[in-house]
């Protein structure tokens, strides 16, 4: 004689095998991004010798001089703020102009609207690499060259496109209401825009502001082409330093790297519940 199985154990097995199937992928994925960034932290204490015979394993005498050399020098710091002020006004203008675009596909129905947003949206098709000779000319016409402007507006540009789409989808899925109550009380586009919208959009503002961050910061093809004095380099354009005629002083280009990621990592960890907030809402309307 069987014994019958207790009632809702037939179905609890498949949502636990889903379960296990969902902390494999998450695990698997956490490991290809952490064990590098281990291992290049961890190399930044090695010596070259050591690095090319015991590339993955701990360092047998921590040579801390590595990253205190970088830390102390005034060329890192200098490339720590060409950074900064780059990303910094890339992101500034970046919601500046991509939220109010987006406010107005998102509100204002005009004539071509849709064919505009999907211009707008085709710069998610070609990165900046593609454009980097006709951009050149342009920025030399312009004056810029060697400037901070030279990087930072090329950015914006090839950024509106995903900031447009990220904000527009996630200001149509406000509450129509609210938009209506405020019109009633006679509040126009452009008051509604600062004193509603904005204030309640801190999520989306904060995930594309993020996104800009980290895409500046990595930037490396356009300050190449762009800048020229070694005032001017931001960090990506300063690993170059390490790099000799002959040979390369690997253990401080990953203490350099290790060093100049972490800004991203804080910025990401601090604006993490903002981020998840503006993509889960940004995606689900259309």
């Amino acid at each position: 004689m069987t014994s019958r199985p207790a009632p809702g154990a037939a179905g609890l097995r498949p949502d636990a095998l889903r379960q296990s199937y969902i902390y494999a992928a998450l695990i698997l994925v956490a490991a290809v991004v952490i064990i590098p960034l281990a291992m290049t932290a961890l190399g930044g204490f090695k010596t070259l010798g050591e690095l090319r015979t015991n590339a993955f394993g701990l360092p047998s005498d921590w040579q801390w001089s590595n990253y205190g050399d970088i830390l102390f020098s005034e060329r890192y710091w200098l490339q720590m703020r060409n950074s900064l002020v780059i990303a910094l006004l890339t992101v500034g203008l970046t919601l500046a102009v991509g939220s109010m675009a987006a406010f107005v596909f998102a509100h204002v129905a005009f004539f071509g609207s849709r064919y505009l947003l999907n211009y707008f949206l085709l710069g998610l098709m070609f990165p900046a690499a593609t454009a980097i000779l006709p951009l050149f000319i342009r920025i030399r016409d312009l004056g810029l060259i060697d400037t901070y402007w030279a990087v930072v507006l090329p950015q914006v540009a090839f950024g509106l496109g995903l900031s447009i789409l990220l904000m527009r989808n996630y200001f149509r899925g406000m509450p129509k209401e609210l938009f209506d109550a405020a019109f009633v009380d006679g509040c126009g586009y452009i008051r509604f825009f600062w004193r509603i919208t904005l204030p309640l959009s801190r999520p989306i503002l904060a995930t594309v502001g993020i996104i800009s961050f980290v895409s500046s910061w990595n930037s490396y093809i356009l300050p190449l082409i762009l800048l020229n004095s070694e005032e001017m380099y931001p960090w990506p354009l300063g690993m170059m330093v390490y790099r000799g005629e002959f040979a390369t002083d690997w253990q401080l280009v990953l203490a350099f790297i290790t060093l100049t990621i972490l800004p991203t990592v804080i910025a990401f960890f601090a604006a993490q519940r903002h981020i998840i907030a503006g993509l889960t809402a940004g995606a689900v309307k259309s």
